[in-house]
Parts: C-alpha cells; structure tokens; sequence
C-alpha cells in the first residue's frame, strides 16, 4: 500500500502554506517524493514489476516538471524544499 491518509495529512500538515492548503507545488512534490521513495523501495524487492516502474518513470517526470516550476517561480522556497526533502545536493 501506498500512502495512508494519515501519511498524506501528516505531509500536507508539513509543507502546507495555509491551513486550507492541499494542492500547493510544495505540497504536491512532497507527496510525489513520499510516493517515489515507496515505489522505489518496492522494486528492490520485485525488479521485474515493469509496470510499477513505468509508474515510478511518470511520477518523477512529473515531480520534475513541478521543481522546474517552483525553481523558476520562487528560488528560495525551492532551495528550501529541496534541503527539505533531501532530494538533491545543492
């Protein structure tokens, strides 16, 4: 299983802008990277999973697109959010 809802409440509570906030670019990447984390450790284990891995493919392409985004947006915040997430080195 995936994220539970707790899981994804936990992570919206976390990078949310304001208390309403659900769908923000930090948000989303925080849920996408919680996802990739889970779906890469998933295949691992079952390295033949082709389609759990186009899965995976398309999650980071997406997670991509949304730090080019944020990085042209708002240079700040995506250092943050990076440093955050421990995704890249800066």
């Amino acid at each position: 299983m995936a994220l539970t809802k707790e899981q994804k409440a936990e992570i919206i509570k976390k990078y949310q802008l304001h208390d309403r906030d659900t769908g923000s670019v930090e948000v989303q990447i925080a849920i996408l990277t919680e996802r990739i984390k889970y779906l890469t450790e998933h295949l691992k284990e079952h390295r033949k999973d082709i389609h759990t891995r186009y899965g995976l493919q398309k999650l980071v392409s997406k997670r991509k697109r949304l730090l080019k985004y944020l990085k042209r947006e708002d240079y700040q915040k995506y250092q943050e959010l990076i440093k955050a997430l421990g995704i890249r080195g800066i």
